[in-house]
C-alpha cells in the first residue's frame, strides 16, 4: 500500500491528477486510512500505468472513461480489449490523416522557400546592376550606401535625386 506522495513519486502524476482521476471513476475502490488519507494498492498503480499509457496514445479522459465502463458492464477483458482496438484504430486513421496534412504542409513550405530564395537572389542582383548609363562600381557604392544605416540621409538623398 502507498500514500498519493509514493504514487505520484512512482507514476510521475501530480496529487491532484491522482485525486482527479478518483473524481471521475477512473481510479475506483480508493481505499482510506482511519484519518481519511488515501492509500493505493498495486492495482490501482497499474490502472494508472495503463491511464498514462491511453493518454500518450492519444485517447481522451472520456474514452478512457468508456473502456473502464465497458470493463465494468461486461465484466470481460474482451470487451474492453475489442473497443481499445477500435479506438486505436481511429486514432491511427487520424495520425495517417495529420502525416498526410502535415507532408503537403512541408512541401507548400519548401516550394515557397524556394520561391523566395529565387527573389532573393533577384534582389541582390538588381542592386549590383550599374544604372542605366552609370558604372559597376556606383552601383556597388550605392548599394552599400542604401544598406548602411549610419548614412539615413544620404540614402533618402541618392533615391529623391
Amino acid at each position: 500500500m502507498w500514500s498519493i506522495t509514493e504514487v505520484c513519486a512512482r507514476t510521475g502524476l501530480s496529487p491532484r491528477t491522482v485525486r482527479y482521476y478518483e473524481e471521475i471513476g477512473l481510479l475506483p475502490d480508493v481505499r482510506r486510512r482511519a484519518g481519511g488519507r488515501r492509500i493505493y494498492d498495486a492495482d490501482a498503480l497499474e490502472r494508472l500505468g495503463f491511464i498514462s499509457r491511453l493518454k500518450a496514445l492519444g485517447l481522451s479522459l472520456a474514452e478512457i472513461r468508456e473502456l473502464n465502463a465497458v470493463y465494468a458492464i461486461r465484466g470481460s477483458t474482451r470487451a474492453m480489449l475489442m473497443r481499445l482496438q477500435d479506438l486505436l484504430q481511429g486514432k491511427l486513421a487520424d495520425l495517417d490523416q495529420r502525416i498526410r496534412e502535415l507532408s503537403d504542409l512541408r512541401e507548400e513550405l519548401a516550394r515557397y522557400r524556394s520561391r523566395v530564395e529565387q527573389r532573393v537572389a533577384e534582389v541582390e542582383s538588381d542592386s549590383m546592376a550599374p544604372p542605366p548609363g552609370g558604372s559597376p562600381e556606383a552601383a556597388v557604392g550605392s548599394a552599400l550606401t542604401m544598406a548602411d544605416p549610419a548614412t539615413p540621409d544620404r540614402c533618402l538623398e541618392r533615391k529623391s535625386g
